[in-house]
């Protein structure tokens, strides 16, 4: 059985990093390799219940927002995720830890080594194999947010500041971690999807072969 891997993808509002997970995933099952596609904050009963009050709760302070995301987190971690991974499946997850310290660490500004000193015990010290980062300029992703869902959660009304703040962490982080890669997310799904496999195949060869698909 080949081992499982966790793949995330991270990104700022509109990205595509939710269409490059689907993409993935469908990818996955047509060349016949076992996986899960989950995202967060959710993937669990307890993970879904918890994203609807950090997106549309009301007088949710900054540091209950983290701590929310974290539970979720360890919950998906623990009753999806490690399950899946020694089942042998690839994880493909709409964000994940990445997106707490670009959000939560640097756009609520709680600060990265705090954030993951939490994120750690959150998840038993489970990293991905590799994170891609899709990237888009702010504009661009606000303007394909607003093109598919008018209406907007908490954390997307954010403000533009904050915004800014969490683009500019995901390109500081992916220059500092090794297991983090930025993809260009401005052209078409179809060639950014390209890319994410030339991605995976550079760096898993034996997990993801050159098969036409």
């Amino acid at each position: 059985m080949m081992p499982g891997r966790l793949i995330v993808f991270e990104g700022v509002e509109g990205s595509g990093k939710t269409t490059q997970a689907a993409m993935l995933a469908q990818w996955l099952g047509q060349v016949g390799i076992p996986h899960r596609l989950t995202r967060e904050p959710g993937g669990t009963d307890v993970a879904e219940q918890i994203r609807s009050v950090i997106l549309h709760g009301d007088d949710i302070t900054i540091e209950t927002e983290l701590l929310l995301v974290l539970a979720a987190r360890a919950a998906h971690v623990r009753e999806l995720i490690q399950p899946s991974l020694e089942a042998g499946q690839i994880v493909v997850c709409d964000r994940y830890e990445l997106s707490t310290l670009a959000y939560q660490g640097v756009g609520r500004e709680l600060g990265l080594e705090r954030v993951r000193v939490l994120n750690d015990f959150a998840t038993g010290g489970l990293h991905p194999d590799l994170t891609i980062v899709v990237d888009v300029p702010t504009a661009v992703g606000e303007a394909r947010r607003a093109r598919s869902r008018p209406s907007s959660d908490r954390i997307e009304r954010a403000g533009d500041a904050f915004h800014h703040r969490v683009a500019e962490a995901y390109r500081l982080l992916a220059s500092q971690e090794e297991a983090v890669e930025l993809v260009d997310g401005t052209p078409a799904p179809a060639f950014v999807h390209e890319a994410v496999i030339r991605l995976l195949r550079a760096r898993f060869s034996e997990t993801f072969p050159s098969i036409t698909g």
